[in-house]
């Protein structure tokens, strides 16, 4: 092994014929998130209606406390923080990822009609066919991969997709499913208009160890190779022409890459329901913390989880009068976030 000296791109650690580019800034921030994360999925699992606090948290641990206690805090609270950042984190890198690609802010799944998509091919089942959790997850997974497969067709044009026409095909193509899916859910029956209804909100009430694990599963099968596509994305971001200078099958990696970060958005989606605008703040929040050259997946994944497990904590303790759903907080935080870049920039 070998490591090369730290430089303005980083620092670059080899091992035979391959090697990692180590950026400090964004592993120090990253460092910092993860403990924000943990420190947050601790508190959500001391606040709560039957608060254990700190002691009562150690008694579950060690195995002292009582068999409700046990099953409150580790049947119910820990896999629900746990789905939140598995959630958060696939949502973080999947922005990240559509943003890179499309050279566009405005290009995260949630925007780009991707999510959208997904959550209506799951209202469908729920409405038409019959919902279950199963069939209601894997409709959402076909629906996201079949709408980035007509948003990628409508915004290739001489042989050449990408920029801000997948952003504004996307933009068009998700207005369309959103309205099907309002449509949807006004001529169903008034049980599944409000089940539909719920899930079209996003919701973490009541996700389990199935969901942590499901998660988990698409996460150790999408991010490898997410990785392995991160350097010619990042090169890529240079420009279509000068990527195709050094070697990059450019249209082969733009396709490979939407449907990985598709998959990951529609199991996302299919996890937690449809919940906006974690994709879209994550990748952005990650290059004003860390404003380094290429693709910060690590680093959005961290934040989005971040984001997600905090919204998910206010949610569950913010008194309205009713049960709140963290879609949506993320959409108000989220709506309020943009109008304050849009003022930066205006």
């Amino acid at each position: 092994m070998r490591v090369a000296g730290p430089g303005p791109s980083g620092t670059v650690i080899r091992v035979g014929p391959y090697s990692i580019r180590v950026r400090s800034r964004a592993l120090v921030v990253g460092g910092i998130g993860a403990l924000v994360l943990v420190a947050i999925i601790v508190a959500s699992l001391m606040i709560g209606a039957r608060d254990p606090g700190f002691g009562g948290l150690a008694a579950v641990l060690s195995g002292e406390a009582s068999p409700s206690a046990t099953r409150s805090v580790l049947g119910r609270r820990l896999p629900r923080a746990l789905t939140a950042a598995l959630v958060g984190g696939l949502l973080g890198m999947s922005g990240a990822v559509f943003q890179s690609l499309s050279r566009n802010p405005l290009g995260s799944p949630d925007i780009i009609g991707f999510t959208a998509g997904a959550a209506t091919a799951a209202v469908f089942q729920i409405v038409v066919l019959g919902g279950g959790m199963l069939a209601t997850a894997a409709a959402a997974v076909i629906g996201g991969i079949l709408t980035a497969l007509a948003v990628y067709w409508l915004a290739r044009r001489d042989g050449v997709s990408g920029g801000i026409r997948l952003v504004l095909v996307g933009i068009g193509v998700g207005a369309i499913v959103s309205a099907l899916s309002a449509l949807l859910i006004a001529r169903a029956d008034l049980d599944d208009a409000m089940l539909a209804q719920l899930w079209s909100a996003g919701s973490l009430t009541g996700r389990g160890w199935i969901h942590v694990v499901t998660l988990l599963l698409v996460a150790a099968v999408t991010v490898p190779v997410l990785c392995g596509l991160a350097r010619p994305l990042a090169l890529m971001e240079m420009g279509d022409d000068s990527a195709q200078g050094v070697g990059v099958r450019v249209e082969r990696v733009r396709f490979l890459v939407m449907l990985v970060a598709v998959a990951i958005a529609a199991a996302a989606t299919a996890a937690a329901g449809p919940i906006a605008f974690i994709a879209f703040a994550a990748g952005q929040i990650s290059r004003r913390l860390a404003p380094v050259p290429g693709v910060l997946v690590g680093l959005s994944a961290v934040v989005g989880a971040v984001l997600l497990t905090a919204a998910d904590l206010l949610a569950q303790h913010l008194d309205v009068g009713v049960r709140t759903p963290v879609g949506l907080v993320t959409s108000v935080l989220g709506g309020i976030y943009l109008l304050w870049l849009l003022a930066r920039r205006i």
